[in-house]
């Protein structure tokens, strides 16, 4: 039964699109009949003629990939964009590398490995960009004799 001019009475009536109009199957016969706006207002009201909700996109997928990436996975070479900085920017790395550089030159001084007044050269040399790891500062501490034992 054809009953396209009723859905789109419907539509304009419902204020939705057509495709958002729903008729019931088991009264397609009485909907086909109503021609007029109050016909099928009074069916709308019967419950003969309905708006179907709005689908929405769903989230799931999208909420399963967020919780991933907080957890820390799915950050491999092929998901990142942009520099090598736009991951861990340049003055996050060398706060890493500094205070680890520091870290060790304290744990030298306190085992009494370098005398204070090495570890201070070193701290400044450190603090100048020197060394670009902790395995640098041994390295140049053997170089240069300034290990105690």
């Amino acid at each position: 039964m054809k009953v396209s001019s009723q859905r789109r009475l419907a539509a304009q009536i419902l204020k939705v699109g057509e495709n958002r109009v729903w008729i019931d199957p088991n009264r397609l016969d009485d909907v086909a009949m109503a021609i007029r706006r109050d016909d099928i207002r009074r069916l709308i009201h019967e419950g003969a003629i309905r708006q179907l909700p709005i689908k929405g996109v769903s989230r799931a997928r999208a909420k399963e990939l967020f919780e991933k990436r907080k957890r820390g996975l799915r950050s491999g070479h092929g998901s990142r964009k942009g520099k090598s900085t736009a991951k861990v920017s340049g003055k996050e790395r060398w706060m890493i590398k500094i205070r680890a550089i520091r870290r060790h030159l304290k744990k030298l001084r306190a085992r009494r490995i370098i005398r204070p007044s090495d570890y201070r050269r070193l701290y400044r040399l450190a603090k100048g960009g020197v060394f670009p790891s902790v395995r640098r500062v041994d390295n140049y501490i053997q170089e240069h004799k300034m290990k105690r034992r």
